[in-house]
């Protein structure tokens, strides 16, 4: 039993991190462009106006999939519930799997974003 619950909570770690986070940076992002904090790629961090963008969007999608990734991670140990450790331990490494690759995707599609929003070197088109 003990091991369902230690799985349940490993399982919600990705999803609530990037709900909380993704809340943070949409509704308070960091002020100024730095190299610790917040969404930092080279376009990104080009000017204050592409900085924001990037956080506000980022913070947006990580949300989303956040929230979408929360239903996943409390459904699959539910259902498996007094299933085997083996089969517990298999269901939550692919969920695993798919909340890393959650966590990935926001960032092809914030570049997109940013590069049809600031076409010209940063400078709003």
């Amino acid at each position: 039993m003990w091991y369902w619950w230690f799985l349940l909570v490993c399982d919600l770690i990705c999803p609530v991190g990037m709900m909380i986070g993704g809340r943070w940076m949409w509704k308070r992002p960091a002020k100024q462009i730095n190299g610790l904090v917040g969404y930092r790629t080279a376009r990104s961090m080009k000017n204050r106006e592409t900085w924001r963008f990037a956080q506000e969007y980022n913070g947006r999608l990580m949300w989303k999939y956040g929230s979408w990734l929360l239903l996943p991670a409390v459904a699959v140990p539910v259902l498996l519930y007094g299933s085997t450790e083996k089969a517990l331990t298999i269901a939550s490494c692919v969920l695993w799997v798919v909340e890393l690759a959650a966590l990935l995707i926001p960032i092809p599609q914030t570049e997109k974003a940013l590069k049809a929003e600031f076409p010209d070197k940063g400078e709003k088109g």
